[in-house]
């Protein structure tokens, strides 16, 4: 049998949400998924019925800040855009083929199921991909760190540094 060397096809993926504020669960689920895909667009939603604490350019630029050193370290693309459109047609839109998002609980596999069968139900093209957040960010949500933040607990184990100076900067204002 002839050895033949099959074309690589580039494996885009997008992993979306709110990241208000981005976490060390965000990170962690990013630079996992950065390992199995040649470029990764993290797609930051308007989603403004969850109160965000930063607009959405603020969101979009803390990203952009956090991920470039695990694009670095993964020589790879990571590219952060927003979007306020149906998440499989960002997907297209990007050429995602699929879709991560990261799992902490039981709680969240409920959801995320009933998500991933009407993505796949409007675009069977587009995979969805489930990843296990690492046991030290399992518990780790943007809405309990906003509200530690507020109520003056240290979040500084949850966030990164560039990250935690924005949230508490937020919160004195």
């Amino acid at each position: 049998m002839a050895n033949k060397t099959l074309p690589h096809k580039t494996r885009i993926g997008l992993y979306p949400g709110t990241f208000d504020p981005v976490t060390n669960g965000h990170l962690d689920v990013i630079g996992r998924a950065a390992r199995l895909l040649d470029k990764l667009v993290v797609g930051v939603a308007i989603n403004t019925g969850k109160g965000p604490l930063f607009s959405l350019e603020e969101r979009v630029d803390l990203v952009k800040a956090e991920v470039e050193p695990i694009a670095g370290r993964n020589g790879m693309i990571i590219e952060v855009l927003p979007f306020d459109s149906l998440l499989v047609d960002f997907a297209r839109q990007v050429g995602a083929t699929m879709i991560v998002r990261g799992l902490r609980a039981v709680s969240d596999y409920d959801y995320e199921v009933q998500m991933a069968g009407m993505n796949y139900r409007m675009a069977p093209d587009i995979e969805t991909v489930f990843l296990m957040a690492s046991e030290t960010h399992q518990f780790i949500a943007s809405r309990l760190v906003k509200e530690i933040a507020k109520l003056g607990g240290d979040i500084a184990s949850f966030v990164p540094p560039t990250t935690l100076k924005h949230v508490m900067r937020r919160i004195k204002d």
